[in-house]
């Protein structure tokens, strides 16, 4: 049994992490602002779920506020860290950059901070497939160069693995980033594709398919994920006795640090998506075609080598399977 820190609990990944961990005997303490980027209900009922367990601890504050997560690190002691609270959303970055500055930077500092006092054997911290940018070269490896993000909410999660990167060289902290690639299913975010395709095709309305569905997803479901998180927080990070100054290797270091890709590591064109849904919900859809936005990629593609290699793990959902999961829980919960 562990005590494990969970921030952002009550949202879509946190939510079914901190299950998994309860699930298998560990103690959680969910760590949460319940903000209302999205609709807070859908985070109080995630969190009622996991209030069940007698294992679990629920702190309700923000990570930017720094002299509460003193107290939190003084209050507790964690074996892992597992952060995966941040301001999310490419497109909301673009007109709301200062909720990303707080959040994902000074939050993650503060987070930083009371792992090193508070001596946290693991600190996992959720990345994403955004920080590779302007990357081309296909599929995504964890050892490419990531130096050219297009939104700030890419560049924030650059910043967190280079935060994290110092602490692990300065006070032998030890941490792994997860660069996550779209993830879906049950409990999932209202703001995200599938949420809002299931909402539109129900409602008979039409829903916006951007770069007219041609860009190309590493859709990877949410059971993919925990699983990888799990097998990542134990087994913590290691320094690379190969590690070449010479010729440093981005996802490895002579620090504890490690970076992995969690993704299905099979693309799909986003109207084979769409068509899923459509074949899930046993109707079709009103598509309004349009261009690329801002801050957006026209396709994503995990290299899972890694991973597989240091965890055993493979993430291998298909999106027929996944989706229909998705649709299955929405009905439920929204009784359709």
């Amino acid at each position: 049994m562990a005590k494990v820190l969970v921030t952002g609990a009550a949202g879509f990944i946190g939510f079914h992490l901190a299950k998994k961990l309860l699930e298998r005997g560990d103690h959680v303490v969910g760590l949460d602002n319940l903000n209302d980027y999205y609709d807070p209900i859908l985070k109080q009922n995630r969190l009622a779920l996991l209030q069940a367990s007698p294992g679990f601890q629920f702190a309700h504050m923000d990570l930017a506020h720094q002299e509460p997560m003193q107290n939190l690190f003084k209050d507790h002691h964690f074996d892992a860290a597992v952060n995966l609270a941040a301001q999310a959303g490419v497109r909301y970055s673009i007109d709301n950059p200062n909720a990303y500055v707080q959040s994902n930077l000074v939050g993650f500092a503060n987070l930083l901070e009371g792992c090193r006092h508070g001596a946290v054997g693991h600190l996992v911290f959720a990345s994403s497939s955004s920080v590779y940018g302007a990357n081309t070269t296909m599929p995504f490896s964890i050892h490419q160069n990531i130096d050219h993000p297009l939104s700030l909410y890419a560049a924030s999660k650059k910043a967190n693995e280079l935060m994290a990167h110092t602490y692990a060289h300065l006070f032998r902290l030890p941490v792994t980033g997860l660069r996550f690639f779209t993830v879906y299913g049950p409990w999932g975010r209202p703001d995200m594709a599938l949420f809002k395709f299931t909402r539109a095709i129900l409602a008979d309305q039409p829903m916006d398919v951007f770069n007219h569905g041609k860009m190309r997803r590493d859709f990877t479901y949410i059971d993919d994920i925990i699983e990888g998180v799990v097998r990542v927080i134990d087994r913590p990070a290691q320094p690379n006795d190969r590690w070449d100054s010479d010729h440093p290797d981005p996802g490895t270091s002579n620090a504890p640090y490690r970076i992995y890709n969690i993704g299905n590591d099979n693309p799909v064109e986003l109207m084979r998506y769409i068509e899923a849904l459509e074949q899930a919900l046993g109707k079709k859809g009103i598509k309004n075609m349009l261009p690329m936005q801002p801050g957006d990629v026209p396709a994503t593609w995990a290299n899972v080598d890694d991973l597989v290699t240091d965890t055993g793990f493979k993430p291998q959902t298909s999106i027929e399977s996944g989706i229909q999961r998705f649709v299955d829980w929405y009905r439920n919960y929204y009784h359709i």
